[in-house]
């Protein structure tokens, strides 16, 4: 069977997964690590996980001849650390904080949890190598994870209560203090909203990543890809995989410049935007709402 292998990506990047970065020490003291979300867990006993790693990778030989590695799961606010570990670099590890692990594979701190793993197999997956770990110790931080989906960053919105609003028993009759958190309502409210805008943003035919380069390119003028990069919250690589896709779908030119295609297209984006938008917010007084939209940017300076 053959098949656009550019396809092929778009279609697995709907599943999402979280981000680790996978590290290994050789026993010459070179260190590597690695941007990876392959990570899955295996089996419970043994306590055996696994993820894979590119054929041709450079940092490949480290893995080979190290006899362990660790795999640390990151957490929501360490996007930096998965870009900074997502490129090329002679030290990886310069003004990074860590600590030595098992086999001295270091361990990033402050990250979700992270597994100190014996090398346990390693098999032949067609273009990638899959390293299977035997996980010897571990530690859970219970923080909020890193996910990746349609090439972009995101973070987990937990769902409560039923959608069936007759076997819904998280009411605010059953449940009154929940239902007068600020923070649960916060993440109701816009859990809502997405099961309801994502849809109609992928009516496009674009994914999450190709739709926000795609809007972002009709707001700007003159923007370079390094520019852009620095313009979203996209793994680098996912950023010229979207551009790529962007050309090929005639909405762009190699300079970046959106064709009458991709014009057309960012304004059907902008419209099922601001629909959304008034849909929501479409019964708040024009006071209401300039106040609402201040109370939240006072929020954003203040949060850390």
């Amino acid at each position: 069977m053959s098949f656009d292998p550019k396809e092929f990506r778009r279609a697995l990047g709907n599943f999402a997964t979280g981000v680790t970065v996978i590290t290994a020490q050789a026993p010459n003291g070179e260190q590597v690590g690695v941007t990876a979300n392959s990570f899955n867990s295996v089996s419970l006993e043994p306590p055996l996980v696994l993820w894979s790693i590119v054929k041709n990778s450079n940092s490949y030989k480290v893995f080979e001849q190290a006899d362990q590695f660790a795999v640390n799961i990151l957490a929501a606010d360490q996007i930096d650390l998965s870009n900074h570990f997502a490129k090329p670099s002679d030290d990886k590890f310069a003004n990074v904080d860590t600590q030595p692990g098992v086999g001295q594979a270091p361990l990033l701190t402050n990250t979700a949890a992270n597994f100190q793993c014996e090398k346990h197999q390693v098999v032949d997956g067609g273009d990638h190598w899959i390293m299977i770990g035997k996980v010897i110790e571990f530690e859970n931080h219970g923080r909020a994870p890193l996910l990746y989906v349609q090439g972009s960053y995101a973070g987990a919105i937990p769902f409560t209560g039923a959608k069936n609003e007759d076997l819904n028993v998280a009411s605010p009759a059953t449940l009154a203090r929940l239902h007068d958190s600020a923070i649960y309502l916060m993440n109701k409210v816009l859990q809502k909203i997405q099961e309801n805008y994502l849809p109609k943003q992928a009516s496009t035919g674009l994914n999450s990543s190709e739709a926000r380069l795609l809007l972002v390119l009709s707001d700007a003028s003159g923007v370079t890809l390094d520019d852009l990069k620095n313009l979203v919250t996209i793994p680098d690589d996912d950023v010229k995989n979207g551009v790529e896709s962007l050309q090929s779908f005639g909405f762009i030119t190699p300079q970046l410049v959106l064709t009458q295609k991709g014009h057309d297209t960012a304004s059907r984006l902008w419209a099922i935007s601001d629909a959304q938008q008034e849909e929501v917010f479409g019964t708040f007084s024009e006071g209401d709402y300039a106040s609402f939209k201040q109370q939240l940017q006072a929020l954003l300076k203040q949060l850390p």
